[in-house]
């Protein structure tokens, strides 16, 4: 088992990774390339955010990278592999692939579950097409993650197929404090619609690891996609995620993330709405406590007529945690009628809490709408006084007001989603472990946001206890 430090990574690593996979040349020399470039480029390709970033607080000299890791399962995952025994799903423990589950029927007619290992062997079109779309030279760790990705998910969704239940994907570190490089592919093919839901967790250990991701999602013409992503990672640990995704006309996609753990998460998103009437609708929700450090930068890019954006991000953020929202709109010469929407807001619930906001706007084109917004405050203490007088104590007039903060963005999202988000607020405010069981408690938080928003749910109570 070949072990090899990140501030030392080369090509005789890579050579290990292809030879493990028994890999071909040409992807043999896309990963060397991709090394070459990574060696080269600065860690913020922008001097205006160069001086924001935490990117630094990841230590190549301790991030440990292995062609293989243990198989052995964390304990804290036991309850939660047990819930989705029976749900589409594929979990991956560090590098190893330890269950996919497709049903018969909906394998019969094409959906397609895999290891990213096994795609390169079976899909191999598809997987470079992928590969081919994501440029090294955009990011120092877009390029790391497309030399030395040592595991990853594969997923095809093929023309019509409605899949009506989620796809669950759980990725997990390794217990024996190995990092994992993931290159994650999503393909939806035309008039195809489904839901997939990302979990990703960390066992609780000393040494500092890393989870790097490539994302890339495709959608054809017509496909619909709901993503929702929950980080829950243990603090030790450092996320870095990278995510691209392409719409086709009439595309649309949904995505919902909520970031809990990690010592410093840094993502970076990019939508490109090729296709005219393209559509993408991206939330995003952190909350911070102790050191925590979240560095978000979301992009949409509309580069056809008719297309619509809309990027919403809120943090939450006690003791001395910070957050960094980098946001841009770009609308092309062709993209006329395009609507886009961009919005950073951050609520302070303690003094040496810190956020910044970088929105900006990039319009080569008239007949157009383009916004953004950006606030950062303190919590306001003459609301905690009125709530105070209403019999609340300061900790619970606190979480209403921070309900109230996310009440607007949770009304885009579904009823389940809702109910996860939620419950991760509850866990991470009263120090409990971050999961999202199906359990008795969870399954209050559901019952509560299916009839939050119901207009006629007091005239159904009241007939119901009549």
């Amino acid at each position: 088992m070949s072990q090899e430090i990140l501030s030392k990574i080369n090509t005789s690593h890579l050579d290990e990774i292809s030879s493990s996979g028994n890999e071909p040349d040409w992807l043999k020399n896309y990963r060397k390339n991709s090394l070459s470039i990574y060696e080269s480029l600065p860690i913020e390709t922008s001097p205006l955010y160069n001086k924001y970033t935490d990117a630094k607080k990841m230590d190549p000299e301790k991030v440990s990278l292995s062609i293989t890791t243990t198989e052995t399962i964390p304990g804290f995952l036991s309850k939660r592999l047990s819930e989705l025994e029976n749900e589409i799903c594929i979990i991956q423990i560090g590098t190893n692939t330890h269950k996919i589950n497709l049903p018969d029927n909906l394998k019969s007619k094409g959906l397609i579950i895999s290891s990213i290992s096994d795609a390169i062997k079976n899909n191999f079109e598809l997987v470079k097409k992928s590969l081919e779309a994501s440029n090294s030279k955009d990011d120092k760790f877009t390029a790391l993650n497309n030399a030395a990705f040592n595991s990853g998910v594969f997923i095809h969704i093929p023309r019509n197929l409605i899949v009506d239940k989620p796809i669950h994907i759980l990725l997990c570190l390794s217990e024996d404090g190995h990092s994992t490089i993931s290159r994650n592919i999503v393909f939806a093919d035309e008039s195809s619609k489904a839901t997939i839901v990302q979990e990703l967790y960390s066992p609780k250990i000393e040494t500092q690891q890393a989870y790097l991701e490539l994302m890339n999602t495709t959608l054809a013409a017509n496909a619909q996609l709901d993503i929702t992503t929950l980080q829950m990672m243990d603090q030790h640990a450092v996320t870095f995620s990278t995510r691209r995704t392409d719409l086709a006309q009439d595309a649309k996609v949904n995505w919902y993330s909520g970031l809990f753990g990690s010592m410093l998460s840094r993502y970076k998103i990019e939508y490109f709405l090729n296709g005219t009437g393209a559509s993408s609708n991206d939330s995003e929700v952190i909350f911070g406590n102790n050191e925590q450090s979240f560095d978000i930068q979301t992009n949409v890019n509309h580069e056809s007529p008719s297309t619509e954006g809309r990027v919403v991000e809120k943090s939450i953020l006690r003791n001395k945690s910070k957050s960094l929202f980098k946001g841009m709109i770009r609308i092309k010469e062709n993209a006329v009628k395009s609507n886009s929407f961009l919005s950073g807001r951050s609520i302070l619930l303690d003094k040496d809490a810190k956020s910044d906001a970088i929105p900006g706007l990039e319009i080569f084109t008239n007949d157009v709408k383009a916004t953004h917004s950006a606030s950062v405050a303190q919590i306001d203490e003459e609301q905690i006084f009125y709530l105070q007088t209403r019999c609340l104590s300061h900790e619970e007039a606190e979480r209403t007001i921070v309900e109230g903060f996310l009440e607007p963005l949770s009304r885009k999202m579904s009823f389940q989603v809702r109910a996860w988000i939620a419950y991760l607020i509850e866990s991470k405010w009263d120090n409990k472990e971050l999961t999202i069981n199906t359990d008795e408690e969870l399954a209050k938080f559901v019952e509560i946001e299916e009839t939050r928003y119901n207009e006629d749910s007091e005239i159904e109570q009241h007939y119901k206890y009549r």
